[in-house]
């Protein structure tokens, strides 16, 4: 049975002006209103998961926001930019997840955690690694013929890694960066 599934990752909590030369509005996601009103979104949107990164700074004020049923995986990154006077290091991102398909004792059992590097140079500020992608595709147990909307799809980078995972021409149905409905 074909389920639906989300991943939003959004600007995180404080960083909109990262994204001012991507998108006119971006500093919309400094307000913690905006992050509320996509995690309704997701949550009315798609009842058979979804998966939303985060910063840890923020983690704990999104993580409020949601309903008690979610769960955090974390993205650690042994390969991660480290900046001046900042000790120690953002070199992990805390994920929050919902739903997922069901799975039988039959299926490997998937970590609450991925170790994978950053990407460099890939056009946008937090573009994911395809290991990152997988990860989120096994967590949720996504299968061939489920239906993918990347809410942010930036890079691209996301719905290619579906488009490898699921065998599918990688389209996608998500709104623009940055629009909520």
């Amino acid at each position: 049975m074909s389920m639906s599934f989300a991943y939003a990752d959004p600007p995180y909590l404080g960083c909109g002006k990262l994204y001012d030369k991507n998108h006119a509005e971006s500093r919309v996601w400094d307000d913690p209103q905006s992050h509320q009103d996509l995690i309704t979104r997701l949550c009315d949107e798609y009842p058979d998961g979804w998966a939303m990164s985060c910063s840890s700074p923020s983690y704990h004020i999104l993580r409020a926001m949601c309903p008690d049923d979610v769960r955090t995986g974390i993205w650690v990154k042994p390969f991660a930019v480290f900046k001046p006077n900042v000790n120690p290091a953002y070199a992990y991102e805390p994920v929050i997840f919902r739903g997922g398909r069901k799975r039988g004792r039959d299926v490997d059992t998937v970590r609450d955690w991925v170790s994978a590097n950053i990407t460099l140079k890939r056009g946008l500020t937090g573009a994911k690694p395809r290991e990152f992608c997988r990860w989120v595709f096994a967590f949720l147990n996504m299968q061939p013929g489920d239906i993918f909307t990347d809410i942010f799809p930036g890079t691209g980078a996301v719905a290619a890694a579906w488009a490898e995972w699921s065998g599918t021409s990688g389209e996608n149905e998500g709104l623009p960066f940055g629009e909520v409905a």
